[in-house]
């Protein structure tokens, strides 16, 4: 019979204060995701649209966005966030109310960006049909 393995521990994280921090809110035209970090990157909370609730269609609406920013919102001024910069990236419809919804949070917006990908001329389109 073969030794047991010896089981090892997983640490659990201890909470960290984070008073500042990066607000990203990714916003397709499918879902929204809104993503708290600290300045160095690591997350500290998170939330979707998808993860709140809301399914299909109902994913891509801003008040779905705006329930996602809130729950992630709440996580993070949990671990004490009070400041943060905002950066927005992509199309969709719940950049705007998402951010509406940190601000009234009580959370201090310290600047507002818009990371969203630019080609600089991108692919290829295809040929043309002929007629």
């Amino acid at each position: 019979m073969a030794d047991p393995k010896p089981k090892t521990r997983k640490r659990k994280r201890e909470r960290r204060n984070v008073a500042t921090g990066i607000v990203h809110i990714k916003s397709s035209f499918n879902n929204t995701i809104v993503s708290i970090t600290d300045t160095e990157g690591n997350v500290i909370a998170w939330a979707s649209s998808g993860g709140v609730g809301f399914s299909g269609s109902r994913k891509s609406t801003p008040f779905a966005a705006q329930m996602a920013a809130e729950k992630a919102g709440r996580a993070a001024m949990e671990l004490g966030l009070r400041r943060a910069e905002v950066r927005v990236k992509g199309p969709g419809s719940g950049r705007d109310t998402a951010l509406r919804q940190i601000q009234n949070l009580g959370i201090e917006v310290s600047g507002i960006k818009d990371v969203s990908p630019v080609p600089h001329n991108g692919c290829l389109q295809p040929k043309r049909k002929r007629p």
